[in-house]
C-alpha cells in the first residue's frame, strides 16, 4: 500500500503555481458530450478523479488526447448513453454526465455514484430537476434510467444550494425548449466557470454566481476551447500548511476573491496575508491566536473542503476554538487521527472544540477522505518526528503530486510503497 512518510519541523517557503480546479474541470469535461466535435481544455490537473472521467468519456465513445495539462476531447463518435457501473462507483462527479447525455442522446443510464465517505449526498435534487424538465425516470436493480424525447424549460427550486445539481441542471437545460430558471442555485466560482464554457459553446445562460440562474434554450451548440480556473481549495490547503509551519509562500495563479471567508479566518489567527488579482502572499507567525468559531457554509461562506485543514491550524493556536461542520454529516473522521498526534479536541455531534497545544507529534495515521488526508499531511509537516499517512489514494483524487509540491517548498515528504512480505 502506498503511503506518505513525512519528517516534520521544516517551514514551507517559496513560490508555487496553483493547479487548475478539479471541481471546475470535471463538469466541463462532462459538458463536452453536449455537442459533437473536438474540444481543447487547458490547465486540467493530473488527478485520479480526472482519469476516471476520461475513462468514462472513452467508454461512451469519445476519443481523448492529453499532452501535459491540456486535453482534447473528440465527441463525434459517442455510441452509448450507459455509464459503466465500475466507473460510476469510483467517483461521485460521474453524475455530471446525466444532464449532457440526456440533452444529446435523449437518454442516460447510470448506477448511483461513489466518492468520499463524508456523509449523505443524495442525488434526489438532480433527479427531481430532470423530471421537471420533462425526463421520465425509472429506477430498478440499482440502475437509474432517464429518458426524454424533448426537454422543456421549467421553474426549478433547489431545496439546498447543491453544486452538482445546479451544474447538472444547467447542462440539461441548455438545449431545452424555452427558458429554465434555477432558484436556490449554488454560487461557487466553478459554476461561473461552467457558465463561461457553455456560453462559449453558444448557450444562453446568465446568473451563475448568484442564487438564480436563467437558461434560455438554444437549438445548437458548438465545440470550444477553455482554460480551467485555479483551484481555490488547493490554494487554501497550501496557505493553511504555510501558516501552520510558520512559513512564507507566494501562490501564483490564485484568486483571493474565491477564498474570502477562509482568508478572513486565517487573518484572525494573526497570519499575514496580502494579495492582488492573481497572486497571494502569506507569512505564518510563531504564535497563532485561536478563532472563536468557524462554521462551514455554502459559498461564499467558509468552505467545508477547508475545514480539516483549518482544524490542524487551530490545534496549534493559543486558546480555544470551535469548528462546526454544517454541510456534511460525517466529515469529522480526521479528529481521531489528529488526536493520535497530540491534538486536544472534543467532538460533539457536528462540532469540535479545540484547545491549542504547543506541539504535535509524529504518528501513524490514515486518510479517511480527500481533504482529511491533506490535513493529516499538514499535521505531519508541523509535527515533531516522523509521520506516516496511509490511504493517500484519497489525496490523489484532488491534489496533483502533493508530496512534490510540499518538497518544492522545503517540506520533507516522500511517497513510499510498502513491500508485501514473501512467505
Amino acid at each position: 500500500m502506498t503511503h506518505f512518510n513525512i519528517e516534520g519541523g521544516y517551514p514551507l517557503v517559496g513560490t508555487i503555481r496553483i493547479q487548475g480546479a478539479k471541481n471546475a474541470a470535471l463538469p466541463i469535461l462532462a459538458a463536452t458530450v453536449l455537442a459533437e466535435g473536438v474540444y481543447e481544455i487547458r490547465d486540467v490537473p493530473r488527478l485520479s478523479d480526472i482519469e476516471v472521467m476520461i475513462d468514462i468519456l472513452e467508454a461512451l465513445g469519445a476519443r481523448i488526447t492529453r499532452i501535459g495539462h491540456t486535453i482534447w476531447v473528440n465527441t463525434f463518435h459517442l455510441n452509448t448513453s450507459h455509464i459503466p457501473h465500475d466507473l460510476m462507483r469510483k467517483m461521485r462527479s460521474s453524475i455530471f454526465l446525466m444532464g449532457p447525455l440526456l440533452s444529446r442522446l435523449q437518454e442516460v443510464c447510470i448506477s448511483r455514484p461513489g466518492g468520499c465517505a463524508i456523509g449523505a449526498r443524495p442525488i434526489d435534487l438532480h433527479l427531481k430537476g430532470l423530471q421537471l424538465l420533462g425526463s421520465e425516470i425509472d429506477e430498478r436493480d440499482g440502475h437509474i434510467l432517464c429518458r426524454a424525447t424533448m426537454l422543456q424549460g421549467a421553474e426549478l427550486t433547489l431545496e439546498m444550494p447543491s453544486v452538482g445539481a445546479t451544474e447538472n441542471l444547467m447542462m440539461a437545460a441548455v438545449k431545452a425548449e424555452g427558458t429554465t430558471v434555477i432558484r436556490g442555485a449554488a454560487r461557487e466560482p466553478e459554476i461561473v466557470d461552467l457558465q463561461s464554457f457553455l456560453n462559449n459553446m453558444g448557450a444562453d445562460i446568465e446568473g451563475a454566481g448568484t442564487n438564480t440562474i436563467v437558461v434560455r434554450g438554444v437549438k445548437t451548440l458548438s465545440p470550444t476551447s477553455h482554460t480551467i480556473i485555479p483551484d481555490r481549495i488547493v490554494a487554501g490547503t497550501l496557505m493553511a500548511a504555510a501558516a501552520a509551519t510558520q512559513g512564507e509562500i507566494t501562490l501564483q495563479h490564485a484568486i483571493a476573491a474565491h477564498l474570502d471567508s477562509f482568508i478572513q479566518h486565517l487573518k484572525e489567527t494573526g497570519t499575514k496575508i496580502e494579495y492582488d488579482e492573481h497572486t497571494i502572499w502569506l507569512r505564518g507567525l510563531p504564535q497563532m491566536s485561536a478563532v472563536r468559531r468557524v462554521a462551514t457554509a455554502p459559498y461564499p461562506g467558509f468552505p467545508t473542503d477547508l475545514q480539516p485543514q483549518m482544524m490542524v491550524l487551530l490545534s496549534l493556536a493559543q486558546g480555544s476554538s470551535l469548528i462546526t461542520e454544517s454541510i456534511f454529516d460525517a466529515r469529522l473522521k480526521h479528529v481521531d487521527e489528529l488526536k493520535k498526534m497530540g491534538a486536544h479536541m472534543i467532538a460533539e455531534q457536528n462540532s469540535v472544540r479545540i484547545r491549542g497545544v504547543p506541539q504535535l507529534y509524529g504518528a501513524h495515521v490514515y486518510a479517511t477522505d480527500l481533504r482529511a488526508g491533506a490535513a493529516l499531511v499538514i499535521a505531519g509537516l508541523c509535527a515533531e518526528g516522523r509521520t506516516k499517512v496511509e490511504g493517500i489514494s484519497h489525496i490523489d483524487r484532488g491534489y496533483e503530486r502533493l508530496e512534490e509540491v510540499f518538497c518544492q517548498l522545503g517540506g520533507k515528504v516522500d511517497r513510499s510503497v510498502a513491500k508485501i512480505p514473501l512467505h
